[in-house]
């Protein structure tokens, strides 16, 4: 009797969604994939300093081709070096905010930063699609505004709420 009533109850949970299977915020993924060693920048925050701080673009070429915030460098992530940053921002103590689609492969990238000695290195908070989402401008490969915004992949797209979703 005690086991079928577990089973009752483990059964209406997964009916009523009590168990999830996948994070349902930007929060939930930034706690489950990141550490948490970078300090975030939230996008109000920046769009406040936008041309006041260096913006470090952590995805990949394909996807900064569709959109990325303005005056932002392209770095990468599967083929980011260091030494080409070092090369490009010799002066460690600047402000840099590093971001992707949502923040966790930033955060790879902006500790990358730190290890190299970098000191002011923040994580844009929700990434590119956080910045859409509350109606800030992206733009595309040619510097004119787009609504599309690469979402990376359909897994994550759900997370974007605005804007055109490319992949």
């Amino acid at each position: 009797m005690k086991t079928s009533t577990l089973h009752i109850a483990f059964l209406f949970t997964l009916i009523t969604g009590g168990l999830s299977w996948s994070q349902s915020s930007i929060k939930e993924v930034l706690t489950k994939y990141n550490k948490g060693n970078i300090p975030y920048m939230s996008v109000a925050s920046l769009n406040e300093k936008v041309n006041e701080v260096t913006i470090l673009d952590a995805r990949e070429l394909n996807e900064f081709k569709v959109s990325h915030l303005k005056n932002s460098i392209f770095v990468g992530y599967k083929n980011f070096h260091i030494n080409e940053v070092i090369k490009q921002l010799p002066n460690k103590s600047e402000q840099i905010v590093v971001y992707c689609s949502v923040g966790v492969r930033s955060e790879e990238i902006a500790n990358k930063l730190k290890i190299a000695g970098y000191t002011n290195v923040q994580n844009l908070y929700g990434g590119i699609f956080e910045w859409k989402n509350n109606d800030y401008p992206v733009y595309n490969a040619n510097n004119i505004k787009t609504d599309s915004v690469h979402a990376y992949s359909k897994q994550w797209r759900k997370y974007l709420l605005k804007g055109i979703k490319v992949y």
